[in-house]
């Protein structure tokens, strides 16, 4: 099984930015697109951002867009998410997932652990 971790979640108040990383060791990186997805307690999991596997297209929810920007270095098997101007409503589990280029969790093959994103009023 492919091995992702995600890092750099953390407390932040509202307004302030989290870079969140996701690492994927190996020389398949670059043969996945890249998705973001958010999970907050008693919902359901549900789509931020994804990256294609060139890194040249991107596309992101409606909640996030202007705020989030997602990029990936695929020298250094890593894809990152740029979160700004976070908000309460923001607080979530962040996972990182490796498949097809989608907005849908089943298109997603390998996935990480997720990171705890805090965000205080």
């Amino acid at each position: 099984q492919v091995q992702l971790v995600e890092s750099g979640g953390g407390l932040v108040q509202t307004g302030g930015s989290l870079r969140l990383s996701c690492a994927i060791p190996g020389r398949t990186f670059s043969s996945y697109a890249m998705g973001w997805f958010r999970q907050a307690p008693g919902l359901e999991r549900e789509f931020v951002a994804a990256i294609t596997r060139s890194g040249l297209s991107t596309m992101y929810a409606d909640s996030v867009r202007d705020r989030f920007t997602a990029a990936r270095d695929n020298a250094a098997n890593t894809v990152y998410l740029q979160m700004n101007s976070l908000k309460p409503a923001d607080t979530a589990v962040y996972y990182c997932a490796a498949g097809s280029y989608s907005r849908v969790l089943r298109d997603y093959t390998y996935w990480g652990r997720g990171t705890q994103v805090t965000v205080s009023s």
